[in-house]
């Protein structure tokens, strides 16, 4: 992150964190909120960095409609019951699609000998796993990459995604995806930064499993103090500040 990345306030807990580690909500012309993880939809939105649990637990206790009529100051506004479902399949759509960005430009990797060997020569940067990869094929390209990086005897090793090896392969355009080497800094960086939102809405914290990108352990909202010197919406709404 750096000092010109907008940042944005979640309704909910009042933190501030940079706009790719919150999640958009948006009013449909019905009054009907809608996740809008790619912040394209048009209008105002309000921002939240809670897990789905936390949300869910907001929706119950009638906050998150609170919160949301403080940012919207608009008429009615209708949550849907799957909200939280709407919120997790959309936050998982972007990190397939991006997956298959990279793929296609060029920057990611399939296959588990063109892993191992982009991983042993130290040109890996991001490595993952399947849901449903084998526990010894796992190791034997995470013990690839820590020779890679020179950091045998670290704890430096793939990330094992929710989701199996055929709904990576639909992503990719690919047969059998099994695992995923970003063999490219960037590439590795947005596919973490997607990662990271998507894995701390669903409840799942493991650290992201590349020394460039994320920091161990880090959480998807980053909080920045009062006074950090970024540009911050003055009310809830965190209107957009290009």
């Amino acid at each position: 992150m750096n000092a010109h990345d907008p940042i944005r306030r979640c309704i909910l807990l009042g933190e501030r964190a940079p706009r790719e580690s919150l999640i958009r909500l948006a009013l449909s012309p019905d009054g009907a909120v809608f996740p809008d993880v790619r912040a394209k939809a048009p209008g105002r939105g309000a921002w939240i960095g809670v897990t789905r649990a936390e949300l869910e637990s907001a929706i119950a206790k009638g906050k998150l409609k609170a919160a949301l009529a403080r940012a919207f100051k608009t008429g009615p506004i209708a949550i849907p019951d799957d909200l939280p479902d709407m919120i997790a399949a959309a936050l998982e759509r972007a990190v397939l699609d991006r997956l298959g960005l990279e793929a296609r430009t060029g920057n990611l990797l399939t296959g588990a000998e063109k892993i191992e060997a982009a991983a042993r020569s130290g040109k890996l940067h991001l490595l993952l796993h399947a849901a449903d990869a084998g526990t010894d094929g796992n190791r034997k390209l995470d013990q690839a990459w820590r020779v890679g990086k020179d950091e045998e005897g670290s704890d430096l090793r793939g990330l094992a995604l929710p989701v199996p090896r055929t709904i990576l392969a639909v992503a990719l355009g690919r047969q059998n995806v099994v695992h995923i080497g970003l063999t490219e800094r960037d590439a590795a960086r947005r596919v973490s930064e997607t990662l990271t939102r998507w894995l701390h809405f669903i409840g799942s914290h493991p650290a992201l499993p590349t020394c460039e990108t994320v920091s161990q352990g880090a959480s998807a909202l980053q909080i920045i103090p009062t006074g950090a010197g970024n540009s911050v919406a003055d009310d809830d709404t965190c209107e957009e500040l290009e």
